[in-house]
């Protein structure tokens, strides 16, 4: 199977798919199946092709999505710069070209490509429950180290709820907006007091409060104010039981006559909980090897944001790729300045075939 790297890498940034991926994932369809491949497309709107057979099955995971706005592709010799240049279609140029060129014999290799990573992540949340694994390389910028957890990330509100009153007499009321004062100071303690355990590769869980709403009038006690926080979770912890246990926590925390509720911004969407794979898994030490024969440094860390990867676990699971989340300038991928080395590209690609003509056939 033959298939130009470059060229693919360049028609995808080229490809805008910050508001619609329908012309990136014709794009990949056609490649796909110029290269003798027959993908679908699922219901979730993922792209899936698989080759081989029955045995061990190792998915190569990535999306087409990008966060607006789009940014034209250009290149000055080994650099392209553009919308999606490292986040991620670097990564997904090297995942395609590794699942053309790998042999997986008797095992099965799937390229399942997702839709919505920088939205809803529901093409991910739908693979999670129609797609078994193995082992995952899910595909971002991680400077071709190895990643082999991230923290969860997710968003919620803590409604307080008080009661109203004439502010010429504030004491016939419930001020929900001083009600706050207790509830951000309990959101620094939570951790230490009702936290998970500090995780020996993700370290501890951060919870930030981001925005805060609340009041009607200059002259009137406010009955409500919303606080809308961001967390970043580590194992064990989930989506699921957070906001229980925090509005717990913080009910013992406010005046007698002021209520707390916690909820997520989105309850009908997903979102990824952390994940953590073994350092000494076969799938790590499989691209790690592979990528320091070709004479890279292959780090073995956490991935510094949220990704896809946490809907794969508890399948061995890495994030890997080409390009870096941000450099000494300051970001990389979702910014004006989005880059990648064309030699990173084809350096990822080359790993993950080895990688996986070791862990497959």
């Amino acid at each position: 199977m033959t298939f130009d790297i470059e060229r693919f890498h360049r028609r995808a940034v080229e490809t805008p798919s910050h508001a619609d991926v329908g012309p990136m994932r014709t794009l990949l369809v056609e490649v796909l199946e110029d290269a003798g491949v027959d993908p679908s497309v699922d219901d979730a709107g993922n792209v899936l092709a698989s080759r081989g057979g029955d045995g061990t099955h190792l998915v190569l995971n990535t999306h087409i999505d990008t966060v607006p706005p789009h940014r034209p592709y250009e290149r000055d010799g080994d650099v392209v710069r553009g919308r999606g240049a490292c986040d991620a279609k670097g990564p997904l140029a090297a995942l395609v070209a590794a699942f053309l060129s790998a042999d997986p014999g008797g095992d099965r290799l799937t390229l399942a490509i997702t839709p919505d990573e920088e939205t809803t992540q529901l093409g991910a949340a739908h693979l999670a429950e129609t797609l078994s694994a193995d082992g995952v390389v899910v595909g971002e910028p991680t400077g071709l180290d190895a990643c082999i957890a991230a923290r969860g990330q997710f968003e919620g509100e803590i409604t307080i709820r008080g009661e109203s009153a004439h502010a010429a007499d504030p004491a016939r009321g419930r001020n929900a907006i001083s009600a706050a004062r207790g509830v951000l100071d309990a959101l620094e303690t939570y951790d230490a007091d009702r936290g998970p355990p500090v995780h020996d590769v993700l370290g501890q869980p951060t919870l930030t409060p981001s925005m805060i709403e609340g009041g009607d009038a200059p002259n009137q006690v406010p009955a409500e104010c919303t606080i809308t926080f961001d967390r970043r979770s580590v194992p064990p912890e989930t989506s699921d039981e957070f906001p229980a246990a925090l509005e717990a926590y913080l009910a013992d925390r406010v005046d007698e006559g002021v209520d707390v509720s916690v909820s997520l911004v989105r309850p009908d969407t997903p979102f990824p909980d952390a994940f953590a794979t073994d350092r000494d898994a076969p799938l790590v030490r499989a691209l790690t090897a592979a990528v320091e024969r070709a004479g890279d440094d292959c780090a073995i860390r956490p991935f510094g944001a949220a990704t896809e990867a946490a809907y794969f676990a508890p399948a061995p699971t890495v994030v890997f790729g080409p390009g870096v989340l941000a450099d000494d300038e300051g970001p990389v991928a979702h910014a004006d300045r989005e880059y990648v080395h064309l030699s990173d590209v084809t350096r990822a690609a080359t790993a993950l075939t080895e990688a996986v003509g070791t862990l497959l056939g």
